[in-house]
């Protein structure tokens, strides 16, 4: 592998001007891709093997034409203090809204609240429903806007309305503010950290165009493959972040090879060699966490991982080649790491010795008390995790939305008029085909749900055409996203057991709250096989890279207890509000379903990240023939500063999607970022030095038989000291080398 990268690193120096060309070139035809693709159709929400799916898939066979999948919208009405929704003036205000509404091409049908009884008992709230043609992501901006402008008339004339439903859902929106910020940040500890803005510049241009290629590709293929804005945001997320670390950690490495008197192409190609093979492994460890996340069997997530998973196969590949080629631009610009120190090395004897860096002081004072740092480490992060296990999880919806939209203000009219759980009806569909009297099973299903308990209505059922199906409508008591809505929906689910045994009619329960609960707990049941995989995979893949047993198992264990914590803090913040509104959470509520097992996938890739640039500079002190304890002060001597960087720039990048407006990209943005600080400061820079020097040399043991079952990967680069002896090595370009140094 080192040989290899090796090779790769000084070809890609050597045909600097043919390497940055393909990926320009790359760039440019992503570009036209994306720029020529047609507009995003459908991204339909699909949760296969669930009970709500199965009634949703048999609601389009048994009741063609009546658009399932259609958007809806509610316009909700309240009449000013001290008159009635009913009286004669509000009630023509209100037509003429209808009417208005009914216009639209895309408008399937418009409800009148009058005459379906659409209006609350007190007579203040009335609502109107309109019924589109095509899903939500699919209407007109003409469409949508007609809807959000319907009511205007009424306002006028006094009437509060507001708009609510999946009919104005539109794209989830960047925050491109906030993300400007973060990349300012990362741009700062760049600079910093590599002492040149040139040097810093390098990692940033990589990152951009690897992001541009995998965002436009997505773009380019978002309607065949039907991808959602979300994916795309999360490609540019995960791509950022990965892409400016692996390109530092490359250039970090070159500076030090430069410091040792190689000339650069040399340094470039052992920077790769070195460095890069570490960037490889790190890759495919986050490769894995997002491709596993398809074992959920949730299309929308397999699709969401597989992008990112791309975007980071991008970034390795600029990584490898990219950044030697403009190292090869560069030439002298980039100075060797530590230039300022050797000028003053011959008057180290008068001096005194060199004054060791902040790594490591930092490694000498965990060896010297490691018992202490991992006892405070694993019982901080623990008690941050105890808020994860009041975990309540949900999607959001118009109620989670902030209390300035309209459609949070629809939602809590609606609450107010009609009750909490108008807002999440559940839809009972019930297959009497094998039935012997279909009527019969009908009408048992319906008296059975009104003997449940938290039932305020329970409309008549409503046949299909051929009779053998029909559809009935449960308002619950309690809101939508409550632990009492979700018993009721296994209370009729149960029930319908007992329908079933007796009549031979199958009852299914969906509907928007009903595809929640089992997408929850699908997501719950996917979590532990996802772990296994993921989790094991990479497990085995460590083995191979550190030749060891126990070091791997130490980068698990360490990486459960940060995600914990992580989920810890997100419960915090975005279920019960602590220091929500320094994060800009409006409201609180249940955290997004999805959460857990995501934040599993990214962050576990993202803390192999750290593992793999950490521990590698140990074993390779290690099995050059130093000391266990010796080995961690030297890998933090020379990786513990950059290790911080790409943790504070990843921070940063994360960060700075805590500002998007977008509920889901915001809490993902701050988990992440949350995340990132637990696994890098306190499990790889505490706890994994700590660890390692209570085992001692037990660290690197592995049994014989497995080390010559294993193939030998190099990644510490061992192969390459064979080429300090090789004359070939220095027989070069003369031209590319006055390049180099131009």
């Amino acid at each position: 592998m080192a040989t290899f990268l090796y090779k790769l690193g000084r070809t890609a120096f050597r045909r600097r001007h043919f390497a940055v060309l393909i990926w320009v070139a790359l760039l440019t035809l992503a570009g036209v891709g994306a720029a020529s693709a047609p507009a995003p159709g459908t991204t339909s929400f699909s949760i296969p093997g669930t009970e709500a799916q199965k009634a949703f898939d048999l609601l389009e066979q048994r009741f063609p034409g009546a658009g399932a999948d259609g958007a809806t919208g509610r316009v909700v009405f309240k009449a000013p203090e001290g008159e009635k929704m009913t009286d004669a003036e509000n009630k023509a205000i209100v037509g003429k809204t209808v009417e208005e509404l009914g216009d639209g091409s895309e408008v399937a049908s418009v409800t009148d609240p009058f005459t379906t009884n659409a209006v609350s008992k007190d007579g203040t709230v009335a609502y109107t429903s309109v019924k589109y043609d095509v899903p939500g992501m699919e209407l007109a901006d003409s469409t949508r806007d007609a809807l959000e402008t319907a009511g205007d008339d009424a306002r006028a004339a006094g009437l509060t309305v507001d708009v609510g439903g999946d009919a104005l859902e539109a794209g989830a929106e960047m925050g491109m503010a906030g993300e400007i910020i973060g990349l300012t940040l990362a741009a700062i500890v760049l600079v910093v950290t590599l002492g040149s803005l040139i040097a810093a510049g390098l990692p940033l241009l990589t990152a951009i165009v690897g992001v541009g290629i995998g965002v436009s590709v997505i773009t380019a293929l978002a309607s065949t493959l039907e991808l959602g804005d979300t994916t795309s945001i999360l490609a540019l997320m995960i791509g950022l972040a990965v892409g400016i670390d692996y390109a530092l950690f490359i250039v970090t490495r070159y500076r030090a090879e430069l410091a040792e008197g190689r000339d650069h192409e040399e340094a470039a190609g052992r920077a790769t060699g070195t460095a890069g093979s570490a960037v490889v492994f790190a890759g495919l460890t986050v490769v894995i966490a997002l491709a596993g996340l398809a074992v959920v069997n949730v299309p929308m997530l397999t699709k969401m991982g597989l992008a990112a998973a791309g975007t980071v196969v991008i970034a390795v590949l600029i990584a490898l080649t990219m950044i030697p080629a403009l190292l090869g631009y560069a030439g002298r610009k980039i100075r060797p790491a530590g230039e300022r120190t050797k000028k003053t090395a011959s008057s180290e004897k008068a001096t005194g010795p060199v004054k060791p860096n902040m790594g490591t002081r930092w490694a000498s004072f965990v060896i010297r008390r490691p018992a202490a740092v991992l006892l405070l480490g694993a019982v901080g992060l623990g008690v941050i995790a105890v808020p994860a296990s009041q975990l309540e999880l949900g999607l959001p919806d118009d109620g989670s939305q902030p209390t300035s939209t309209t459609q949070r203000r629809a939602y809590d009219l609606l609450s107010e008029g009609f009750g909490p759980g108008f807002n999440g009806p559940l839809m009972i569909v019930v297959d009497a085909k094998d039935s012997d009297d279909p009527t019969a099973a009908f009408g048992d299903v319906t008296d059975g749900i009104k003997g449940l308990e938290n039932v305020v209505t329970v409309t008549p059922p409503v046949p299909n055409k051929a009779g053998d199906t029909a559809t009935i409508t449960v308002i619950p008591a309690s809101k939508p996203s409550s632990a009492q809505t979700e018993d009721l929906v296994h209370a009729i689910r149960g029930q319908g057991a007992a329908v079933e045994a007796d009549t031979g009619a199958k009852v299914l329960v969906t509907g928007t709250t009903a595809m929640n609960i089992d997408f929850s707990q699908k997501l719950n049941d996917a979590l532990l096989p996802y772990l296994a995989l993921v989790v094991g995979l990479a497990f085995l893949l460590l083995i191979v890279v550190f030749r060891s047993v126990l070091v791997p198992l130490k980068a698990a264990l360490g990486f459960l207890l940060s995600v914990l914590a992580a989920l810890g803090a997100v419960v915090a913040v975005f279920q019960w509000g602590w220091l929500a509104g320094l994060m800009g959470v409006e409201e609180t509520g249940p955290i997004m379903s999805m959460m857990p097992i995501f934040m599993v996938g990214v962050v576990f890739g993202l803390a192999m990240d750290y593992e793999v640039f950490l521990v590698t500079r140990m074993r390779e002190a290690y099995v050059h023939g130093e000391s266990p304890s010796q080995a961690i002060v030297t890998g933090f001597r020379h990786s513990a500063r950059v290790v911080v960087a790409a943790a504070v720039i990843m921070m940063a990048v994360f960060g700075g999607f805590i500002g998007a407006s977008d509920s889901m990209i915001k809490m993902i943005g701050f988990g992440l970022a949350i995340a990132v600080f637990f696994d890098a400061f306190v499990v790889r820079m505490a706890i994994v030095p700590a660890v390692l020097a209570l085992l001692g040399k037990r660290a690197w043991w592995l049994p014989r038989w497995l080390d010559r079952a294993l193939p030998n990967v190099d990644v510490e680069g061992e192969s390459l000291r064979t080429l300090d002896d090789d004359p070939r090595n220095t027989d070069e370009d003369d031209e590319d080398r006055e390049l180099a140094r131009a």
